[in-house]
């Protein structure tokens, strides 16, 4: 919006093309933006930087949205904007409404964004937070961007972890023995005393009942305490029945893929930027867990998704490279990986266990029974994906503006409370001539970054910006409140003006509450 509307103006008032920057400098005294356009064309024009700054500054300050040019230092532009510049910029935010941010394309990219996917054989945990949380953050975030988004789990239900599953049913019962690599916590208890009809002799049986249950008593029930709803369950045993692991191992020996050595099939992997060749099926029969995931990422493109983004644990690092190389040579397209860092719950300092139930790990349904949902969404997601994150129990608890998601929702019940405190004045077409205040325009123009921001995460997937951006609204909100009387009785006109920029305002922070990050916006608190 104000940014793209001031690069065009700089774009004009260049001698020649180049990719500058406009930046907000540090402090109000050097403008509001600055430029580092004629830097950037010195050398290209074989001239003095300063003296290309003097030449871009003159034809900028004939710019009606341009109040000033300074030249500073080796010459850079410090770009200081006209009062015209920001009453329209509001304008343009004011129409856009709740659709602010919205890119409309005229052909939607279909996105498989894959998330959580744990496996059926335990309750979520709040390792699964970071992808969970953030898996559909970043799918509110692509929607709004104009991408065709399927938001999807992938129900590892066949394979060794069910076999292993059904064992450790089995031995809670005492029909077998127990072993060290069985499945611990005192869930499997309380499953096989609450189902034991379920339980047969046969273990892979045994499991996949057992997995099917877990899938409809926990974990659909915690993704919805999460405030997720994911479009596609996918399972791997349906594709499995299906044939798919013969269709896709087949595939690959028509395209000369495969080799075999030692009785046991390779995959040309090392062709394909991966270290070495991987074994998809091993010498006795047994297939590793390289051809499902090829078999289930080739059926993702054969179901017409374009773009495939992965939303993997701390603990598929080395497995990122054996994907990509997998996926690039079904010759499809490629698959975007996202790894996510480990979680950690800190109460008064201290590392702190949360879960009895499930044995040596956390319950996210513990964790939302204790902070609420809004505020584990904000934790999880306000950090980047690559840092470790140290969960402190005590500040999401905290009813006050040390809580960052409190803070935030505050601001937005602070935007409600004034407009309800208008009564019947009838402030929408409140002058806009009259908003000349420097908070004023600070808050326009903070509103304004959002399209950007939502177009950058798009690419980025750098969805702890947007917490950051809702921080900084707030921020910039509670300024210009402390500075500007928005309801003045002696001065009504004033009144309408900045009531007009209070709603606009508070539809900007709803949409990023709502909308975007997925916690609740309160009109009072």
């Amino acid at each position: 919006m104000l940014f793209s509307r001031i690069s065009e103006i700089v774009s004009e008032a260049l001698p020649e093309k180049v990719d500058f920057t406009l930046e907000t400098p540090p402090e109000k005294k050097f403008g509001d933006l600055a430029c580092n356009a004629a830097m950037l064309l010195a050398n290209k024009l074989k001239k003095q930087p300063r003296e290309l700054a003097k030449d871009i500054s003159e034809k900028l300050s004939k710019n009606n949205f341009i109040a000033k040019v300074e030249i500073a230092g080796p010459g850079f532009l410090n770009i200081f904007l006209a009062p015209a510049i920001f009453h329209e910029t509001f304008l343009a935010i004011e129409k856009a409404g709740s659709e602010l941010g919205k890119i409309k394309k005229t052909k939607k990219e279909k996105v498989n964004l894959e998330f959580i996917s744990a496996n059926p054989t335990g309750p979520l945990t709040i390792a699964n937070g970071r992808g969970g949380f953030g898996g559909d953050v970043l799918a509110r975030v692509l929607e709004r961007a104009g991408f065709e988004v399927t938001r999807e789990f992938y129900v590892n239900d066949a394979g060794k972890q069910i076999e292993l599953f059904g064992k450790s049913i089995l031995a809670a019962v005492g029909k077998i023995e127990t072993a060290e690599d069985f499945y611990q916590g005192d869930y499997i208890d309380e499953l096989a005393k609450k189902y034991p009809e379920k339980i047969s002799k046969n273990a892979v049986k045994t499991g996949k009942r057992f997995a099917e249950i877990m899938l409809e008593t926990e974990i659909k029930p915690s993704t919805e305490k999460m405030g997720i709803k994911f479009d596609e369950w996918f399972s791997e045993a349906k594709l499995r029945e299906e044939g798919g692991v013969e269709e896709t191992l087949e595939f690959l020996k028509s395209k000369n893929l495969t080799y075999k050595e030692q009785g046991a099939v390779w995959l040309r992997t090392s062709d394909f930027g991966d270290d070495k060749d991987r074994v998809i099926v091993k010498s006795g029969g047994e297939l590793t867990y390289a051809l499902p995931d090829l078999m289930y990422h080739k059926n993702k493109f054969e179901r017409g998704f374009t773009k495939l983004i992965d939303i993997l644990g701390a603990d598929h690092h080395g497995y990122v490279p054996r994907l990509k190389a997998g996926v690039k040579m079904l010759g499809f397209g490629e698959v975007e990986v996202i790894i996510t860092q480990l979680v950690k719950l800190f109460r008064e300092g201290k590392e702190v266990r949360m879960s009895k139930r499930a044995g040596d790990f956390e319950l996210m349904d513990d964790l939302i029974r204790e902070v609420g949902a809004d505020v584990a969404r904000w934790f999880f997601v306000m950090r980047d994906w690559n840092t470790h994150l140290n969960f402190d129990l005590d500040l999401a608890k905290k009813q006050s503006s040390d809580n960052p998601v409190f803070y935030v929702q505050y601001a937005h019940t602070r935007l409600a409370s004034i407009l309800v405190k208008a009564g019947e004045v009838d402030w929408k077409n409140g002058n806009l001539q009259l908003l000349e205040k420097l908070e004023e325009f600070d808050l326009i123009k903070k509103m304004s970054e959002l399209p950007d921001l939502i177009e950058e995460i798009s690419k980025s997937y750098a969805i702890n910006t947007l917490t950051t951006f809702a921080r900084e609204l707030a921020e910039t909100f509670h300024r210009f409140y402390e500075n500007c009387r928005v309801i003045d009785s002696e001065n009504p006109e004033l009144t309408k003006a900045r009531l007009r920029l209070t709603a606009a305002a508070k539809e900007v922070l709803r949409i990023v509450l709502e909308d975007l990050v997925g916690v609740s916006a309160p009109e009072k608190m």
